[in-house]
C-alpha cells in the first residue's frame, strides 16, 4: 500500500506535466518541447517568490502557474506563431521550440546559476498519516489533491466552457472553426497558456515533492511526459492522466523489487508493451488519413 501511494503521488506529477504536452499536440498538433524549461523555470519562480520575497507557499504556487502562462504565451508568439503560414510549419515549430527551450534553459543557467537549490525545512508542516498501514505526509496529499483537481479542473474548461468549445472546434478543423467565427489566434493563444501554466504547476510540486530545484530538473521528465502521451493516447487528456499514474506506479515498483539502477528501464519497457497491445495508445483513436 506504502509504495501504491508513492507511486501515485509521483504518478500525478508526470499526468500533470504530460497535459501540457497533450494539450497543444490535441489541439493545434504541434509538439512543444520548449516545455521542460516551462516546467523548470516554474519551479523556480515559486522557489523566489516563496523563499527571496516570503510570500505564503499557496501564494508561490499561484505566482508560478501565472509565470508559467506568460511564459507559455512568450513561447507561441516567438517559437510558433511566425511560422504558422509555412508549408512545414509543424516541424519547423519543433525544431524552433527545441532552439527557445535550450535558450530559457540558459537563462536559467545565467540568472541561478547551476548549484542545487531547495525550500527550508520549514516552509511546509512536516505532519504525517497512516492511511491503510500506508504512511503519507500532509505534502504529499495537497500535492495529490490539487494535481488531480488541476486535472479535473481541465477537463471540465475542455468539456462544459465556451473556451473549450472553441479548442475542440480548432482541433476537430481549423479552417471550420474560422468560418464559424471561432478565433484561432486567440484560442492558439489561450492553449499555449493553460499547456505552460499546467508544466510550471508540475514543476512547483515535484520541487516541493523532492526539495530539489536545478536548472537540468526538466529534461528527464520531458522525456518520461512525451513516453505518457504517446501511451495514453496522442491527444487524449484521459490517456494522459493515466498514462502518468501507471509510470509513476511502474518506477516506484521496480525500484522496490529490482533496484534504482532499473528503475527507467522497466517503466519504459512496460509502456512499450503496452504500445505493443494497443499502437494508438490506452485512450488514442486511429485516425484515417484524408488525401
Amino acid at each position: 500500500m506504502q509504495q501504491i501511494v508513492n507511486g501515485l503521488f509521483l504518478g500525478s506529477i508526470y499526468a500533470l506535466f504530460a497535459l501540457g504536452y497533450t494539450l497543444v499536440f490535441g489541439v493545434l498538433h504541434q509538439l512543444n518541447l520548449a516545455h521542460q524549461a516551462v516546467f523548470m523555470l516554474g519551479a523556480f519562480a515559486g522557489w523566489v517568490l516563496a523563499v527571496s520575497l516570503g510570500w505564503p507557499l499557496w501564494a508561490a504556487g499561484v505566482g508560478a502557474v501565472a509565470v508559467g502562462a506568460l511564459l507559455g504565451l512568450l513561447i507561441e508568439r516567438i517559437a510558433f506563431a511566425p511560422l504558422r503560414n509555412r508549408p512545414d510549419a509543424h516541424f519547423a515549430g519543433l525544431i524552433s521550440s527545441i532552439a527557445l527551450g535550450i535558450i530559457l534553459v540558459a537563462v536559467g543557467l545565467g540568472v541561478f546559476g547551476p548549484d542545487t537549490q531547495r525550500f527550508p525545512p520549514e516552509a511546509f508542516p512536516g505532519l504525517r498519516f497512516s492511511v491503510a498501514g500506508a504512511s503519507v505526509s500532509l505534502l504529499q496529499i495537497v500535492i495529490l489533491v490539487v494535481a488531480v483537481a488541476l486535472m479535473l479542473g481541465l477537463n471540465w474548461l475542455v468539456v462544459s466552457t465556451r473556451l473549450g468549445r472553441a479548442l475542440r472546434a480548432v482541433a476537430e478543423n481549423e479552417r471550420a472553426a474560422r468560418i464559424l467565427g471561432v478565433d484561432v489566434e486567440r484560442v492558439t493563444m489561450a492553449t499555449y497558456m493553460l499547456s505552460s501554466a499546467l508544466g510550471a504547476a508540475a514543476g512547483m510540486m515535484f520541487a516541493l515533492a523532492f526539495n530539489t530545484i536545478r536548472v537540468e530538473m526538466g529534461l528527464a521528465v520531458e522525456l518520461k511526459g512525451l513516453a505518457v502521451i504517446i501511451v495514453g493516447g496522442l491527444g487524449s487528456l484521459p490517456g494522459a492522466m493515466v498514462g502518468g499514474l501507471i509510470l509513476g506506479l511502474a518506477e516506484v515498483f521496480s525500484i522496490v523489487w529490482i533496484g534504482s539502477g532499473w528503475r527507467d528501464a522497466v517503466a519504459f519497457s512496460l509502456l512499450f508493451a503496452i504500445l505493443f497491445i494497443r499502437p494508438q495508445g490506452l485512450f488514442g483513436r486511429i485516425r484515417v488519413r484524408e488525401v
